[in-house]
Protein backbone atom coordinates (compact mmCIF):
# COMPACT_ATOMS: atom_id res chain seq x y z
CA UNK A 1 0.00 0.00 0.00
CA UNK A 2 1.20 3.54 -1.16
CA UNK A 3 1.42 6.48 1.25
CA UNK A 4 -0.59 7.85 -0.79
CA UNK A 5 -3.26 5.48 -0.08
CA UNK A 6 -2.51 4.91 3.38
CA UNK A 7 -3.15 8.41 4.10
CA UNK A 8 -6.25 8.58 1.80
CA UNK A 9 -7.49 5.72 4.12
CA UNK A 10 -6.73 7.64 7.30
CA UNK A 11 -8.30 11.31 6.12
CA UNK A 12 -11.21 9.57 5.06
CA UNK A 13 -11.54 7.06 8.63
CA UNK A 14 -11.10 10.58 10.17
CA UNK A 15 -13.45 12.56 8.19
CA UNK A 16 -16.28 9.62 8.36
CA UNK A 17 -15.65 9.40 12.43
CA UNK A 18 -16.11 13.78 12.47
CA UNK A 19 -18.94 13.58 10.43
CA UNK A 20 -20.71 11.08 12.84
CA UNK A 21 -19.98 13.47 16.22
CA UNK A 22 -23.10 14.91 17.42
CA UNK A 23 -22.98 18.56 17.07
CA UNK A 24 -25.06 20.73 18.99
CA UNK A 25 -26.16 24.44 18.71
CA UNK A 26 -24.47 27.00 20.49
CA UNK A 27 -27.58 28.01 22.78
CA UNK A 28 -27.28 24.68 24.37
CA UNK A 29 -24.60 24.21 27.13
CA UNK A 30 -23.52 23.74 30.35
CA UNK A 31 -25.40 25.92 33.09
CA UNK A 32 -28.79 26.69 31.03
CA UNK A 33 -32.29 27.15 32.19
CA UNK A 34 -34.79 24.97 30.13
CA UNK A 35 -38.30 27.08 29.80
CA UNK A 36 -40.88 25.28 32.61
CA UNK A 37 -43.91 24.13 31.16
CA UNK A 38 -43.64 23.89 27.93
CA UNK A 39 -42.72 21.04 25.55
CA UNK A 40 -38.41 21.39 25.31
CA UNK A 41 -37.43 21.03 21.56
CA UNK A 42 -33.52 19.85 21.26
CA UNK A 43 -32.16 19.76 18.23
CA UNK A 44 -28.24 18.81 16.26
CA UNK A 45 -26.18 17.64 13.56
CA UNK A 46 -25.12 14.00 12.87
CA UNK A 47 -24.60 11.67 9.91
CA UNK A 48 -27.84 10.79 8.16
CA UNK A 49 -29.33 7.91 9.87
CA UNK A 50 -27.83 7.99 13.03
CA UNK A 51 -29.35 7.07 16.46
CA UNK A 52 -29.71 10.34 19.04
CA UNK A 53 -30.70 9.43 22.33
CA UNK A 54 -31.21 12.53 25.09
CA UNK A 55 -32.10 11.87 28.47
CA UNK A 56 -33.04 14.02 31.28
CA UNK A 57 -34.70 14.24 34.92
CA UNK A 58 -36.19 10.63 33.93
CA UNK A 59 -37.18 11.69 30.51
CA UNK A 60 -35.70 9.24 27.43
CA UNK A 61 -36.20 9.94 24.15
CA UNK A 62 -35.04 8.39 21.07
CA UNK A 63 -34.94 9.66 17.13
CA UNK A 64 -32.93 9.06 14.04
CA UNK A 65 -31.11 12.09 11.95
CA UNK A 66 -32.57 12.43 8.56
CA UNK A 67 -31.11 12.53 5.26
CA UNK A 68 -29.24 15.72 5.53
CA UNK A 69 -27.91 14.91 9.27
CA UNK A 70 -30.98 17.05 10.79
CA UNK A 71 -32.10 15.84 13.90
CA UNK A 72 -34.74 16.67 16.98
CA UNK A 73 -36.80 15.78 19.80
CA UNK A 74 -39.09 17.06 22.22
CA UNK A 75 -39.17 15.89 25.93
CA UNK A 76 -42.60 17.01 27.83
CA UNK A 77 -42.92 19.54 30.09
CA UNK A 78 -41.05 20.29 33.08
CA UNK A 79 -41.66 21.80 36.63
CA UNK A 80 -39.37 24.19 37.92
CA UNK A 81 -36.17 22.95 40.02
CA UNK A 82 -33.29 24.66 41.17
CA UNK A 83 -31.62 20.99 41.52
CA UNK A 84 -29.06 20.85 39.46
CA UNK A 85 -29.01 17.76 36.86
CA UNK A 86 -27.37 16.65 33.84
CA UNK A 87 -28.28 16.71 30.51
CA UNK A 88 -27.13 13.25 28.27
CA UNK A 89 -27.08 13.31 24.47
CA UNK A 90 -25.81 10.47 23.13
CA UNK A 91 -25.16 8.70 19.96
CA UNK A 92 -21.36 8.18 18.13
CA UNK A 93 -20.30 10.48 20.41
CA UNK A 94 -22.11 11.47 24.15
CA UNK A 95 -22.28 14.52 25.32
CA UNK A 96 -23.10 15.34 29.23
CA UNK A 97 -24.03 18.98 29.71
CA UNK A 98 -23.82 19.75 33.66
CA UNK A 99 -25.40 22.23 35.82
CA UNK A 100 -28.71 22.07 34.15
CA UNK A 101 -31.74 24.35 35.76
CA UNK A 102 -35.82 24.44 34.91
CA UNK A 103 -37.57 27.86 35.32
CA UNK A 104 -38.31 30.75 33.19
CA UNK A 105 -36.41 32.09 30.12
CA UNK A 106 -36.50 35.25 28.38
CA UNK A 107 -34.69 36.75 25.05
CA UNK A 108 -33.58 39.90 25.63
CA UNK A 109 -32.72 42.23 22.40
CA UNK A 110 -32.76 45.99 20.78
CA UNK A 111 -29.75 47.83 20.25
CA UNK A 112 -27.13 49.89 23.04
CA UNK A 113 -29.61 50.76 25.49
CA UNK A 114 -30.44 46.93 25.82
CA UNK A 115 -26.94 45.68 25.04
CA UNK A 116 -25.67 48.53 27.72
CA UNK A 117 -23.34 46.14 30.33
CA UNK A 118 -22.66 45.50 33.46
CA UNK A 119 -19.31 46.95 33.28
CA UNK A 120 -21.20 50.22 32.36
CA UNK A 121 -23.49 49.87 34.77
CA UNK A 122 -20.79 50.02 37.40
CA UNK A 123 -19.96 53.19 36.25
CA UNK A 124 -22.83 55.11 36.82
CA UNK A 125 -22.58 58.11 39.66
CA UNK A 126 -23.69 56.33 42.80
CA UNK A 127 -25.85 59.71 43.90
CA UNK A 128 -28.55 58.39 41.00
CA UNK A 129 -29.64 55.19 42.52
CA UNK A 130 -32.64 56.44 45.19
CA UNK A 131 -33.02 52.96 46.14
CA UNK A 132 -30.99 49.99 47.02
CA UNK A 133 -31.39 46.70 46.05
CA UNK A 134 -31.03 43.72 48.60
CA UNK A 135 -29.12 46.95 51.14
CA UNK A 136 -26.74 48.17 48.42
CA UNK A 137 -26.53 50.59 46.27
CA UNK A 138 -27.65 48.86 42.11
CA UNK A 139 -24.01 50.83 40.81
CA UNK A 140 -22.03 48.03 42.79
CA UNK A 141 -23.97 45.18 42.23
CA UNK A 142 -21.07 43.31 40.37
CA UNK A 143 -19.51 43.16 43.68
CA UNK A 144 -22.99 41.50 45.41
CA UNK A 145 -23.95 39.37 42.37
CA UNK A 146 -23.42 35.83 43.51
CA UNK A 147 -27.42 33.93 42.95
CA UNK A 148 -26.61 30.44 41.34
CA UNK A 149 -30.19 30.66 40.22
CA UNK A 150 -29.47 33.33 37.47
CA UNK A 151 -27.95 32.06 34.42
CA UNK A 152 -26.73 34.26 31.02
CA UNK A 153 -26.36 33.93 27.42
CA UNK A 154 -24.47 36.34 25.42
CA UNK A 155 -25.05 35.95 22.11
CA UNK A 156 -22.01 37.30 19.80
CA UNK A 157 -23.10 37.46 16.71
CA UNK A 158 -19.89 36.36 14.85
CA UNK A 159 -20.06 32.81 16.61
CA UNK A 160 -24.20 31.79 17.67
CA UNK A 161 -24.00 29.88 13.94
CA UNK A 162 -21.06 27.86 14.98
CA UNK A 163 -20.95 25.20 17.26
CA UNK A 164 -19.15 24.60 20.84
CA UNK A 165 -17.52 21.55 21.44
CA UNK A 166 -16.83 23.13 25.06
CA UNK A 167 -20.43 23.72 25.43
CA UNK A 168 -19.81 27.29 27.40
CA UNK A 169 -22.05 29.59 26.37
CA UNK A 170 -24.32 29.83 29.66
CA UNK A 171 -22.96 30.96 32.85
CA UNK A 172 -24.10 32.08 36.37
CA UNK A 173 -24.27 35.76 36.29
CA UNK A 174 -21.87 36.82 38.23
CA UNK A 175 -17.72 37.86 37.70
CA UNK A 176 -16.59 38.53 33.73
CA UNK A 177 -18.95 37.00 32.42
CA UNK A 178 -21.89 39.34 33.63
CA UNK A 179 -19.68 42.17 33.67
CA UNK A 180 -19.93 41.75 29.68
CA UNK A 181 -23.71 41.09 30.05
CA UNK A 182 -27.01 43.08 29.45
CA UNK A 183 -27.61 45.65 32.79
CA UNK A 184 -31.38 45.72 31.98
CA UNK A 185 -31.50 42.24 31.36
CA UNK A 186 -29.72 41.38 34.01
CA UNK A 187 -31.59 43.44 36.51
CA UNK A 188 -35.05 42.10 35.19
CA UNK A 189 -33.79 38.59 36.18
CA UNK A 190 -32.65 39.63 39.67
CA UNK A 191 -36.25 41.11 40.14
CA UNK A 192 -37.97 38.26 38.62
CA UNK A 193 -36.34 35.96 40.76
CA UNK A 194 -37.04 37.39 43.78
CA UNK A 195 -40.80 37.46 43.23
CA UNK A 196 -41.08 33.93 42.01
CA UNK A 197 -38.54 32.02 43.42
CA UNK A 198 -37.29 30.12 40.55
CA UNK A 199 -34.84 29.51 37.90
CA UNK A 200 -34.34 32.58 35.71
CA UNK A 201 -32.59 32.38 32.22
CA UNK A 202 -31.95 35.57 30.48
CA UNK A 203 -30.42 35.48 26.83
CA UNK A 204 -28.95 38.95 25.13
CA UNK A 205 -28.81 39.76 21.65
CA UNK A 206 -28.35 43.38 20.29
CA UNK A 207 -26.35 45.44 18.41
CA UNK A 208 -25.80 49.07 19.30
CA UNK A 209 -26.90 51.28 16.70
CA UNK A 210 -29.08 48.86 14.91
CA UNK A 211 -32.27 50.36 13.22
CA UNK A 212 -35.48 47.68 13.63
CA UNK A 213 -35.37 46.30 10.04
CA UNK A 214 -31.86 44.06 10.83
CA UNK A 215 -34.18 42.30 13.29
CA UNK A 216 -36.79 41.15 10.66
CA UNK A 217 -36.31 38.55 8.28
CA UNK A 218 -36.67 39.19 4.73
CA UNK A 219 -39.36 36.59 4.51
CA UNK A 220 -41.27 38.65 7.24
CA UNK A 221 -41.81 41.66 5.44
CA UNK A 222 -42.34 39.89 1.83
CA UNK A 223 -45.89 38.38 3.77
CA UNK A 224 -46.21 41.64 5.17
CA UNK A 225 -49.20 42.78 3.10
CA UNK A 226 -48.49 46.50 4.31
CA UNK A 227 -45.59 46.40 2.53
CA UNK A 228 -46.62 45.14 -0.60
CA UNK A 229 -43.64 44.68 -3.02
CA UNK A 230 -41.64 46.98 -1.80
CA UNK A 231 -37.66 46.97 -1.65
CA UNK A 232 -36.95 47.66 2.27
CA UNK A 233 -34.06 49.39 3.21
CA UNK A 234 -32.11 49.25 6.71
CA UNK A 235 -30.60 45.52 5.73
CA UNK A 236 -33.50 43.30 6.79
CA UNK A 237 -32.45 40.22 8.14
CA UNK A 238 -28.72 41.24 8.75
CA UNK A 239 -29.10 40.37 12.54
CA UNK A 240 -31.94 38.66 12.65
CA UNK A 241 -30.53 35.38 10.59
CA UNK A 242 -26.86 35.33 12.76
CA UNK A 243 -28.74 36.23 16.45
CA UNK A 244 -31.95 35.72 16.59
CA UNK A 245 -32.70 32.01 14.11
CA UNK A 246 -30.06 30.10 15.48
CA UNK A 247 -32.30 30.71 18.56
CA UNK A 248 -35.13 29.10 17.54
CA UNK A 249 -37.20 26.89 18.77
CA UNK A 250 -35.36 27.14 22.25
CA UNK A 251 -38.46 27.10 24.25
CA UNK A 252 -38.90 30.77 25.90
CA UNK A 253 -40.92 32.56 28.25
CA UNK A 254 -41.22 35.63 26.30
CA UNK A 255 -38.74 38.85 24.59
CA UNK A 256 -37.88 41.86 25.85
CA UNK A 257 -37.10 44.69 23.66
CA UNK A 258 -35.10 48.31 24.17
CA UNK A 259 -34.76 49.52 20.63
CA UNK A 260 -35.87 52.96 18.35
CA UNK A 261 -33.33 55.36 18.84
CA UNK A 262 -31.77 54.60 15.15
CA UNK A 263 -35.17 54.86 13.97
CA UNK A 264 -36.51 57.99 15.56
CA UNK A 265 -33.24 59.53 14.01
CA UNK A 266 -35.04 59.12 10.82
CA UNK A 267 -38.08 60.34 11.85
CA UNK A 268 -40.82 57.35 12.12
CA UNK A 269 -43.86 57.10 13.44
CA UNK A 270 -46.29 54.61 11.83
CA UNK A 271 -43.71 53.09 9.67
CA UNK A 272 -42.13 51.96 12.67
CA UNK A 273 -45.24 50.74 14.56
CA UNK A 274 -46.10 48.72 11.60
CA UNK A 275 -41.84 47.40 11.73
CA UNK A 276 -42.62 46.81 15.25
CA UNK A 277 -45.49 44.23 14.93
CA UNK A 278 -43.97 42.49 12.07
CA UNK A 279 -41.31 41.73 14.19
CA UNK A 280 -43.36 40.36 16.81
CA UNK A 281 -45.47 38.53 14.88
CA UNK A 282 -43.01 37.18 12.71
CA UNK A 283 -40.72 36.31 16.20
CA UNK A 284 -43.62 34.32 17.63
CA UNK A 285 -44.19 32.55 13.99
CA UNK A 286 -40.61 31.61 14.09
CA UNK A 287 -41.41 29.91 17.95
CA UNK A 288 -44.65 28.76 16.50
CA UNK A 289 -46.24 30.41 19.60
CA UNK A 290 -49.14 33.48 18.94
CA UNK A 291 -48.92 34.02 22.43
CA UNK A 292 -45.24 34.23 23.63
CA UNK A 293 -45.15 38.45 25.61
CA UNK A 294 -43.43 40.70 23.94
CA UNK A 295 -42.51 43.92 26.55
CA UNK A 296 -40.53 46.96 25.21
CA UNK A 297 -39.52 50.12 26.47
CA UNK A 298 -40.61 53.39 25.46
CA UNK A 299 -37.59 56.41 24.66
CA UNK A 300 -36.45 57.78 27.46
CA UNK A 301 -36.22 61.95 27.31
CA UNK A 302 -32.87 63.01 24.65
CA UNK A 303 -32.40 66.58 23.07
CA UNK A 304 -33.27 64.95 19.06
CA UNK A 305 -33.59 68.44 18.14
CA UNK A 306 -29.96 69.13 18.54
CA UNK A 307 -28.93 66.09 16.38
CA UNK A 308 -26.98 67.23 13.00
CA UNK A 309 -27.98 64.06 10.83
CA UNK A 310 -29.90 65.08 7.50
CA UNK A 311 -33.26 64.66 8.74
CA UNK A 312 -34.24 67.55 10.42
CA UNK A 313 -36.02 66.82 13.28
CA UNK A 314 -38.25 69.01 16.27
CA UNK A 315 -38.91 68.93 19.44
CA UNK A 316 -42.17 66.92 18.98
CA UNK A 317 -40.44 63.74 17.12
CA UNK A 318 -39.65 61.91 20.17
CA UNK A 319 -43.31 62.31 21.32
CA UNK A 320 -45.00 61.54 18.31
CA UNK A 321 -42.33 58.32 18.18
CA UNK A 322 -43.16 57.14 21.69
CA UNK A 323 -47.02 57.63 19.91
CA UNK A 324 -45.81 55.40 17.38
CA UNK A 325 -44.31 52.68 19.91
CA UNK A 326 -47.89 53.11 22.10
CA UNK A 327 -50.09 51.27 18.69
CA UNK A 328 -47.85 48.78 18.66
CA UNK A 329 -49.56 47.90 21.97
CA UNK A 330 -53.02 46.87 19.93
CA UNK A 331 -51.24 43.81 19.56
CA UNK A 332 -52.34 40.66 22.28
CA UNK A 333 -49.77 39.99 24.84
CA UNK A 334 -47.93 43.42 24.35
CA UNK A 335 -46.63 46.01 27.66
CA UNK A 336 -44.44 48.87 27.59
CA UNK A 337 -42.70 50.65 29.99
CA UNK A 338 -42.04 54.58 30.80
CA UNK A 339 -39.12 56.06 31.14
CA UNK A 340 -39.57 59.89 30.92
CA UNK A 341 -38.03 59.89 34.21
CA UNK A 342 -35.25 58.04 33.35
CA UNK A 343 -32.85 60.41 32.28
CA UNK A 344 -29.94 62.02 33.64
CA UNK A 345 -28.36 63.96 30.84
CA UNK A 346 -30.56 64.93 27.98
CA UNK A 347 -27.26 65.24 25.61
CA UNK A 348 -26.82 61.59 26.51
CA UNK A 349 -28.85 58.91 24.52
CA UNK A 350 -27.84 55.78 27.17
CA UNK A 351 -29.16 57.20 30.38
CA UNK A 352 -28.28 55.61 33.62
CA UNK A 353 -31.11 53.97 35.53
CA UNK A 354 -30.48 50.62 33.47
CA UNK A 355 -32.03 48.75 36.98
CA UNK A 356 -35.12 50.28 36.92
CA UNK A 357 -35.38 49.51 33.52
CA UNK A 358 -34.82 46.18 34.67
CA UNK A 359 -37.01 46.10 37.19
CA UNK A 360 -40.04 48.13 35.44
CA UNK A 361 -40.00 45.53 32.56
CA UNK A 362 -40.77 42.45 35.21
CA UNK A 363 -43.30 44.74 36.80
CA UNK A 364 -44.83 44.23 33.52
CA UNK A 365 -44.29 40.40 33.49
CA UNK A 366 -45.09 39.64 37.11
CA UNK A 367 -48.57 41.33 36.28
CA UNK A 368 -49.03 39.89 32.51
CA UNK A 369 -47.22 37.05 32.03
CA UNK A 370 -47.38 35.78 35.60
CA UNK A 371 -50.75 36.84 36.72
CA UNK A 372 -49.51 38.86 39.92
CA UNK A 373 -53.32 41.26 40.59
CA UNK A 374 -51.41 42.64 43.45
CA UNK A 375 -48.65 43.56 41.15
CA UNK A 376 -49.12 47.64 39.62
CA UNK A 377 -47.39 47.51 36.57
CA UNK A 378 -47.89 50.82 35.12
CA UNK A 379 -48.33 54.58 35.85
CA UNK A 380 -51.14 56.84 35.02
CA UNK A 381 -52.74 55.95 31.29
CA UNK A 382 -54.86 58.54 30.20
CA UNK A 383 -58.05 56.81 29.18
CA UNK A 384 -61.09 59.86 28.27
CA UNK A 385 -61.21 63.86 28.48
CA UNK A 386 -64.12 65.99 29.38
CA UNK A 387 -64.71 69.57 29.01
CA UNK A 388 -65.46 71.17 32.30
CA UNK A 389 -66.06 74.99 31.67
CA UNK A 390 -62.47 76.74 31.57
CA UNK A 391 -60.88 73.45 32.57
CA UNK A 392 -59.94 69.83 31.08
CA UNK A 393 -60.75 66.87 33.31
CA UNK A 394 -58.49 64.01 32.57
CA UNK A 395 -59.34 60.37 33.11
CA UNK A 396 -56.65 57.57 33.88
CA UNK A 397 -56.51 53.93 34.13
CA UNK A 398 -53.39 52.85 35.79
CA UNK A 399 -53.34 54.86 38.72
CA UNK A 400 -52.64 52.32 41.62
CA UNK A 401 -52.80 53.45 45.20
CA UNK A 402 -53.60 57.09 43.77
CA UNK A 403 -52.39 59.86 41.11
CA UNK A 404 -49.57 61.91 43.31
CA UNK A 405 -46.94 64.57 42.15
CA UNK A 406 -43.87 63.05 42.49
CA UNK A 407 -41.92 65.73 44.32
CA UNK A 408 -44.97 67.17 46.00
CA UNK A 409 -44.92 70.38 43.34
CA UNK A 410 -47.32 71.90 40.65
CA UNK A 411 -47.70 68.82 38.24
CA UNK A 412 -45.45 69.85 34.99
CA UNK A 413 -45.77 69.02 31.45
CA UNK A 414 -49.37 69.69 30.61
CA UNK A 415 -50.54 71.98 28.06
CA UNK A 416 -54.04 73.26 26.64
CA UNK A 417 -55.65 74.78 23.56
CA UNK A 418 -58.35 75.95 22.35
CA UNK A 419 -60.31 75.70 18.58
CA UNK A 420 -57.05 77.34 17.52
CA UNK A 421 -54.98 74.69 17.59
CA UNK A 422 -52.66 77.02 19.35
CA UNK A 423 -51.02 75.22 22.84
CA UNK A 424 -50.04 76.87 25.78
CA UNK A 425 -48.60 75.79 28.91
CA UNK A 426 -51.15 74.78 31.53
CA UNK A 427 -51.94 74.55 35.27
CA UNK A 428 -52.70 71.34 36.54
CA UNK A 429 -53.76 69.81 39.55
CA UNK A 430 -54.93 67.05 40.96
CA UNK A 431 -58.86 66.14 41.59
CA UNK A 432 -59.13 62.86 43.60
CA UNK A 433 -58.74 60.28 40.31
CA UNK A 434 -58.72 62.77 37.86
CA UNK A 435 -56.84 65.60 37.05
CA UNK A 436 -57.77 69.02 36.02
CA UNK A 437 -55.86 71.63 33.39
CA UNK A 438 -56.74 74.69 32.51
CA UNK A 439 -54.46 78.01 31.13
CA UNK A 440 -56.44 81.84 31.83
CA UNK A 441 -55.31 82.77 28.00
CA UNK A 442 -57.40 79.74 27.04
CA UNK A 443 -60.91 79.76 28.19
CA UNK A 444 -62.52 77.70 26.04
CA UNK A 445 -59.84 74.52 25.79
CA UNK A 446 -60.64 71.73 23.49
CA UNK A 447 -57.48 69.42 23.63
CA UNK A 448 -54.39 68.66 26.34
CA UNK A 449 -51.07 68.06 25.45
CA UNK A 450 -48.58 66.08 28.46
CA UNK A 451 -45.15 65.28 27.96
CA UNK A 452 -45.32 66.30 24.27
CA UNK A 453 -41.51 67.93 24.33
CA UNK A 454 -38.13 65.91 24.27
CA UNK A 455 -37.28 67.06 27.16
CA UNK A 456 -40.34 66.92 29.52
CA UNK A 457 -39.55 65.19 32.63
CA UNK A 458 -43.11 65.69 34.45
CA UNK A 459 -43.88 64.78 37.96
CA UNK A 460 -47.31 63.44 37.54
CA UNK A 461 -47.15 59.44 38.90
CA UNK A 462 -49.12 56.85 41.09
CA UNK A 463 -48.17 56.30 44.30
CA UNK A 464 -46.51 53.30 43.25
CA UNK A 465 -43.70 55.42 41.35
CA UNK A 466 -44.36 54.99 38.04
CA UNK A 467 -44.64 57.66 35.49
CA UNK A 468 -47.64 58.82 33.52
CA UNK A 469 -47.31 57.65 29.64
CA UNK A 470 -47.28 60.92 27.45
CA UNK A 471 -50.50 61.49 25.37
CA UNK A 472 -51.84 63.95 23.77
CA UNK A 473 -56.08 64.31 23.33
CA UNK A 474 -55.88 66.13 20.07
CA UNK A 475 -54.16 64.17 17.40
CA UNK A 476 -53.88 60.38 18.76
CA UNK A 477 -51.43 58.51 16.06
CA UNK A 478 -54.00 56.40 13.81
CA UNK A 479 -52.71 54.62 10.83
CA UNK A 480 -51.98 56.44 7.28
CA UNK A 481 -54.14 55.84 4.33
CA UNK A 482 -52.57 53.88 1.62
CA UNK A 483 -50.80 57.18 0.29
CA UNK A 484 -48.40 56.24 2.74
CA UNK A 485 -47.73 52.88 1.62
CA UNK A 486 -47.29 53.95 -1.56
CA UNK A 487 -44.90 56.75 -0.43
CA UNK A 488 -42.83 54.57 1.56
CA UNK A 489 -40.47 53.18 -0.63
CA UNK A 490 -39.15 56.73 -1.05
CA UNK A 491 -39.38 58.70 2.06
CA UNK A 492 -36.95 55.65 3.77
CA UNK A 493 -34.91 55.32 0.89
CA UNK A 494 -33.99 58.82 1.10
CA UNK A 495 -33.35 58.24 4.92
CA UNK A 496 -31.50 55.64 4.74
CA UNK A 497 -28.61 57.59 3.14
CA UNK A 498 -29.29 60.12 6.20
CA UNK A 499 -26.30 60.09 9.59
CA UNK A 500 -27.41 58.43 12.65
CA UNK A 501 -25.68 60.18 15.39
CA UNK A 502 -25.33 59.35 18.84
CA UNK A 503 -26.85 55.90 18.78
CA UNK A 504 -24.28 54.08 19.71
Amino acid sequence: MTKRNLLAITLFLLSANLKAEIVLPRIFGHNMVLQQGKPLTFWGKASAGETINVQFTGQNQTTSADASGNWSITLKPLKASAIPSELVIAGTNTIRLQNILVGEVWLCSGQSNMEYTMRKNSKVKPSLATQSIDGHNPVDELNYANNPQIRIFLVNRKELVKPDSLHRGWNVAQDSALRSFSAPAYFFAKELHKNLNVPIGVISSAVPGSRIEPWISEAAFREDSFYGNQKIDGEPGKFYEPMIRPLTPFAVKGFLWYQGESNCFLKETTTYSHKLKTLITSWRNAWNDPKLPFYYVQLAPFKYSESKGKVVLAKETLPEFREAQEQVLSLPKTGMIVTTDLADDLSDIHPPFKWEIGRRLALLALAKAYDKNDVVAEGPIFEKMKVKGRAIQLSFTQTGSGLVSKDGRPLTGFMIAGKNGIFSPAEAHIDGKHVLVSADNVPNPVAVRFAWDEAAQPNLFNEEGLPARPFRTDKPLIKRSESLIESYQTKTTARSNSSIPNSK
